[in-house]
């Protein structure tokens, strides 16, 4: 059974604390907005889907407290401008991930049509605004499975059969949040995964031979996180660190038939320009080098044709600490053999630096459009023309790529919190109160 990332019932909602994984399987109440910001600022949901959901389904939840007598003393329209000023604070905790802003876009349409109804009322904006996000959440789990399928068959039409004439595919996968390099997971969407559906598909298909997958330092996403679900679904793979990749490609590429790098994404620019986590880059290089497949695998929402290129893509920096210490449980050794026992509730942060170290910590790199061979959405596989362009056409059945780019940046700055725009940077306190209802929390 596919792991759950999200767990919503109407006016409940729990997450999976990535934070305690692979060691502690805790799910955790997001019972207010300002629950959803903590959690997907601190990184405790990581992936640009999950992320997008747990913002919308937490104002989901959120406006369930409210009682009858708060619904009717606001209008339509007062109520409609409350959840919107909730969706711009929200998009703010996670700025590169680009499915966050485009669910808060649409869901402003919807409750924005929803109050200007004719003899329309709060209630009638909360059905709407429930309705549209819960439709997210079953929308998102669909199309992570047709991902996963489309990136299976693509990636098997691309491989040559062995002697027997079957194929068995070996896949270098990266983690983000997501590859991953940061592999797209079930725990970085509502579930399956994006680019680790194409591994559960081929998987499922006995098509898949052996997965390699990154520590993705410094956070260690694939080493916690990718692992934790590939050990979980019984897929066999191996962890290398990432500095290992080039060995890798190099010593096994072609005796073990390593067929692909598969990644996630945050963001995917027009120009196929990729934002995902760091390291991401280095291994598209690595992987032309080596004339092996690199495949980006996201759903259409993750793709921004109102951002022209990479150069657009805001990068979030991310504390110092985090590539000087490292955090995780405390481990007993046993003397002789040298198997390990792990302390059940405890946690330490131990520094892997000297004192006063200065660190540079990108959470994402932007992979440049001529390192992909394919990007594979819910609709099928995007590839290049002749003159190097992703024919998006396919996907979108319309030619986004001539919008003015003003009309895009004015979409994008206009669901960031009020007075920020990308170029500023977001600081970490919110400014909303614990004890304050959802109309007057800011």
């Amino acid at each position: 059974m596919t792991l759950q990332a999200i767990k919503y019932s109407r006016g409940k909602l729990e997450i999976l604390d990535q934070l305690r994984l692979p060691h502690e399987k805790v799910y955790i109440d997001i019972g207010t907005t300002q629950d959803a910001w903590i959690a997907i600022k601190s990184m405790q949901v990581r992936g640009a889907p999950a992320i997008a959901l747990v913002a919308a389904l937490s104002i989901a939840v959120d406006v369930m407290h409210l009682s009858g007598d708060e619904l009717q003393a606001v209008t339509a329209q007062q109520f409609a401008a409350t959840i919107n000023r909730h969706l711009r604070n929200l998009v703010n905790s996670r700025p590169t991930a680009v499915n966050l802003a485009d669910a808060a876009a649409k869901l402003k349409v919807v409750v924005d049509t929803a109050a200007n109804e004719s003899n329309a009322d709060s209630r009638t904006v909360m059905t709407a605004y429930l309705q549209a996000a819960e439709r997210m959440l079953i929308d998102d789990v669909q199309d992570n499975e047709r991902i996963g399928k489309h990136g299976a068959d693509w990636l098997l039409q691309h491989t040559a059969s062995n002697s027997s004439g079957s194929q068995a595919v070996q896949l270098f996968v990266t983690l983000t949040l997501s590859l991953l390099r940061d592999i797209s997971s079930s725990l970085a969407t509502a579930g399956y995964g994006t680019a680790l559906g194409v591994i559960r598909s081929l998987h499922s298909s006995k098509s898949l031979h052996h997965v390699y997958y990154t520590e993705t330092r410094p956070y260690n996403q694939g080493a916690r996180l990718t692992g934790f679900e590939l050990i979980h679904d019984g897929i066999p793979a191996t962890l290398v660190t990432d500095s290992m990749a080039a060995a890798l490609m190099k010593t096994k590429g072609h005796s073990e038939n390593i067929t692909g790098v598969i990644v996630g994404a945050d963001r995917v620019a027009a120009n196929g320009d990729t934002a995902n986590k760091i390291g991401t880059y280095a291994l598209a290089v690595l992987a032309k080098y080596h004339g092996i497949k690199f495949l980006v695998a996201a759903p259409r929402t993750t793709i921004d044709m109102t951002t022209k290129s990479g150069a657009d893509i805001v990068i979030e920096e991310r504390p110092e600490m985090e590539v000087v210490n490292i955090k995780g449980p405390v481990v007993q050794i046993k003397p002789f053999t040298r198997e390990k026992d792990i302390v059940q509730g405890s946690t330490a942060e131990i520094s892997i630096a000297a004192s006063n170290t200065c660190a540079w910590n990108p959470a994402f790199d932007v992979t440049p459009a001529e390192l992909i061979d394919g990007i594979v959405t819910e609709q099928g596989v995007v590839e290049k023309d002749g003159h190097g362009r992703f024919q998006w056409d396919k996907v979108f059945h319309v030619d986004l790529l001539d919008q003015a780019p003003a009309v895009g940046e004015a979409k994008r700055i206009d669901m960031l919190p009020d007075g920020i725009t990308p170029q500023v940077p977001v600081s970490d306190q919110l400014t909303s109160s614990e004890n304050k209802s959802f109309l007057d929390r800011r």
